[in-house]
């Protein structure tokens, strides 16, 4: 599914006028998390490139990790009667799906499994336990896990996966350091924490590649060698993370292609009506090796 929509996302074709038959131009409205996030920007570009190439709109909007700035968000596209709205919930499943589609809008969840709605999501557990499998694969055995607040359920998520992994390898719950935000100034901060942990810790998984970067940046600045004294994985890929002062090893997320599927869903639920059945897509991320790790 992943490739067939990077394909897609490569080769668009270029529309012409009145291509669109008598379809009207409806608007979709795209709510994220943080649209400072390089992962939530990107899942929004690509959603809107689907959205664009079948002769709609997107509107962006950010809810700031705040649930009842979501909710006006969601209130206002009912308000300007949008088509549908794609979504990156700040908590679990947001409780205003039933009334949205009463309202004759598509609603599809991004990042998070839905009862009540299609979801496009990515196996986070899968992607903690490729990152755990690397750093046991290069030798490391005291790792230390690094997230923020508010920790998004795709974190926990990676978190769980990464812990299994090493608790089948016989060296139990990895150790947590939880900061203030998941960002590079907190990444900064996690490395003064890790360097004194003791025993200190030999490898590092972050919840994302910003807190990476920061963690890597500020080690370097430290004089702690990356990765011969701590190896360092992000989660996510973003553009920053080949250009870290180590370049990141990072779990990639198919970010735009995600969001590409997500919008694929609201459409094929705008036109099928009452046959719409729910579909959930589910994409797998994969292991970027770089210095880091």
């Amino acid at each position: 599914m992943r490739n067939e929509s990077a394909r897609r996302l490569r080769r668009r074709p270029e529309r012409t006028a009145g291509e669109f038959g008598d379809q009207p131009r409806r608007a979709f409205g795209i709510v994220v998390e943080d649209l400072a996030n390089p992962y939530a920007s990107d899942v929004a570009r690509g959603a809107e490139a689907a959205l664009n190439e079948a002769g709609h709109d997107a509107l962006w909007l950010s809810s700031d990790h705040s649930s009842a700035k979501e909710r006006r968000s969601l209130q206002l596209l009912e308000e300007q009667q949008a088509a549908g709205v794609l979504i990156i919930p700040v908590g679990g499943e947001p409780g205003d799906i039933t009334r949205l589609r009463a309202a004759g809008m598509s609603v599809v969840v991004i990042d998070r499994d839905s009862a009540d709605a299609c979801s496009a999501r990515v196996d986070h557990v899968a992607g903690g336990e490729i990152a755990a499998e690397r750093l046991l694969g290069i030798g490391r055995r005291r790792v230390v896990f690094v997230t923020g607040v508010p920790e998004p359920q795709p974190c926990v998520e990676r978190r769980d996966g990464a812990a299994r992994t090493l608790a089948n390898a016989g060296l139990g719950e990895p150790a947590t350091l939880v900061q203030d935000a998941l960002s590079p100034t907190e990444g900064q901060a996690a490395a003064h924490e890790v360097l004194a942990m003791s025993p200190r810790p030999d490898g590092v998984f972050c919840a994302n590649d910003l807190l990476a970067i920061g963690l890597i940046n500020e080690l370097t600045r430290l004089g702690v060698r990356v990765p011969d004294d701590i190896a360092v994985i992000g989660y996510d890929d973003i553009e920053l993370a080949a250009s870290a002062a180590v370049p990141l090893t990072t779990i990639r997320q198919p970010r735009r292609e995600l969001g590409w599927e997500a919008a694929e869903l609201a459409l094929a639920e705008l036109g099928e009506g009452k046959s719409h059945q729910h579909r959930q897509v589910v994409q797998r991320p994969e292991l970027v090796v770089r210095e880091s790790a």
